[in-house]
């Protein structure tokens, strides 16, 4: 498979205080990929640095064969790499309809782009609150309005920062399944996630930090084999 995503030894820090130690990862096309650990190890600023947000000290980031470790974050997300953020972000005084029509655009030049009725099927929920204002959803709608949101970009990679975080049980099956959807028909995507149960059945690759540095890489069988792993890295 071609490599869609490279970082290779990322590092970043915030002023004087060093985050990423060294962080490798890379994603292929068509492929699901995660990031795993603890709170406060480093993920979310992986993230950033992967968008832009945060500019890194060193390191090298590749995506679709070009570095962009250097590049701002508006031509990282033109160059297709949609976010779905932690907290969401929704704009509260928009309407469903309105969110997702605000980011339309056909970034990977598909042949059968995200439409508003495409995300309609995949999310029912958001049909029937089509003309209800962001801030009038529950956490779960907000977060499949933020999915849908970022796939109205037809991003060649979907980063998810928390995919379920805070979610009712019902809301995050809900989740689970719009992403095997989407892994089914060929979206290339890095989760961040602490649920490692389903993270296994998802995902081709994982990727575990500790303290801003690598610990473990593997694959979901590997990862699956050893629970101990879980319990080490991941567990509260």
């Amino acid at each position: 498979m071609t490599a869609l995503l490279e970082i290779d030894d990322l590092q970043t820090a915030y002023g004087p205080s060093q985050v990423l130690f060294g962080i490798t990862l890379r994603i292929e096309q068509g492929g699901v990929s995660t990031l795993l650990g603890r709170n406060g190890m480093g993920k979310t600023t992986t993230v950033r640095s992967l968008l832009g947000l945060t500019p890194s000290q060193s390191g090298t980031v590749r995506f679709r064969g070009e570095r962009i470790e250097r590049l701002s974050a508006d031509r990282i997300a033109r160059m297709g790499m949609a976010v779905v953020p932690e907290g969401r972000m929704i704009f509260p005084t928009l309407s469903v309809a309105e969110n997702l029509k605000a980011f339309a655009g056909n970034r990977n030049a598909s042949s059968n782009p995200w439409t508003l009725d495409r995300v309609y099927a995949l999310f029912p929920r958001l049909a029937e609150r089509a003309r209800n204002m962001g801030n009038q959803l529950s956490g779960g709608e907000q977060q499949m309005l933020a999915i849908g949101r970022a796939l109205m970009t037809n991003p060649h990679l979907l980063v998810l920062d928390e995919a379920t975080e805070g979610l009712a049980p019902l809301v995050r099956e809900d989740i689970w399944r719009c992403l095997a959807t989407l892994r089914a028909q060929g979206q290339s995507i890095l989760v961040i996630d602490k649920y490692v149960q389903r993270l296994v059945q998802l995902a081709d690759q994982h990727t575990i930090i500790e303290r801003g540095r690598v610990v473990w890489a593997g694959s979901s069988q590997q990862l699956g084999a050893d629970p101990s792993l879980w319990h080490r890295y991941i567990g509260v």
